[in-house]
């Protein structure tokens, strides 16, 4: 007589959906410059691709927005890296603090 063989299951590996990444689950902070009457625009212009490494491009349209609107959000970091900018943008006499991004 034959053997019936037992069907072999494999379980299933669903992916977790609530799955979310580092930055996601970790609250960010958001480096802010405000605007200022002592430093000029070309100097802010010059801090902001010293401390950040951008082209000129990105650190005048920055600089501007700084100049007409107040303030402008240079970045969203963790906490430490947060406050490392807005210490090096400090050093350079800048107005600068970190918010936190909800």
């Amino acid at each position: 007589m034959a053997q019936t063989a037992s069907p072999l299951t494999v379980p299933e590996i669903i992916p977790d959906q609530e799955s979310r990444s580092k930055d996601a689950l970790e609250p960010g902070y958001l480096v802010v410059c405000w605007n200022d009457p002592v430093n000029f625009m070309d100097y802010v212009t010059h801090v902001f691709q010293t401390v950040f490494g951008w082209n000129r491009e990105k650190a005048e349209l920055h600089m501007l927005e700084v100049h007409e609107q107040g303030r402008s959000v240079l970045a969203r970091e963790s906490l430490e890296r947060a406050e490392f900018y807005v210490h090096e943008l400090q050093k350079f006499t800048l107005h600068a603090s970190l918010e936190r991004d909800e």
